[in-house]
């Protein structure tokens, strides 16, 4: 008989234990055997809860989705009222501790991977994008005016380009010098407002 109220609790377990196995192997390439046993069940459970390893992948990636998302907004509520000081927010939320950390660096590489063979991944990753096009567009609009399109898809590749070194490097991540990065190309852009 199963245990009342275990499902949400199991389901995060094996959420977080997918990222890190990702993190670990660098690669999709982890079985659900792996994944359940790091979460401390079977793999019989593993799919049970989720059906299959792309569906857990999935669910791995909404949860750091959601916690990017979060981790967004509430930067955002608490920066300044300008447009220049949300959009410092809203880079600096994209290398926070949270975000920028070993597993979820592996994990969205290995994303980007699967939205190339998987819809609903490619869904989730279009989502991504236009939320984070959408932000720094309404940041740069004033800053910036007729540049701000060119601007914003310069912002948002080197958001992914920084990810994409992150993950390609040794060491843990380095979360400072990944905003200085960006921070210094946004200086740039601001730099030649007229």
């Amino acid at each position: 008989m199963p245990k009342v109220g275990m499902e949400p609790i199991r389901k995060a377990a094996l959420v977080k234990a997918t990222i890190v196995e990702i993190g670990r192997a660098g690669s999709l390439d982890v079985t659900v055997s792996q994944i359940a046993k790091r979460a401390g069940m079977s793999s019989a459970l593993a799919h049970h809860y989720f059906g299959s390893k792309e569906d857990i992948f999935l669910a791995a990636m909404r949860h750091i989705l959601s916690l990017y998302g979060a981790e967004v907004r509430g930067a955002l509520s608490v920066a300044g009222q300008g447009p220049e000081a949300r959009l410092h927010a809203i880079l600096r939320a994209s290398f926070s501790p949270g975000n920028f950390r070993r597993e979820a660096v592996g994990a969205w590489l290995n994303f980007y991977v699967l939205a190339q063979t998987v819809p609903e991944a490619r869904r989730l990753l279009k989502v991504y994008q236009g939320r984070l096009r959408s932000n720094l567009l309404f940041c740069l609009r004033p800053l910036v005016g007729a540049r701000a399109e060119a601007a914003a898809g310069a912002m948002a590749a080197l958001v992914d380009g920084v990810y994409l070194r992150e993950a390609l490097k040794e060491g843990p991540p380095d979360s400072a010098a990944a905003v200085a990065t960006v921070m210094e190309f946004v200086t740039s852009e601001l730099g030649k407002r007229t």
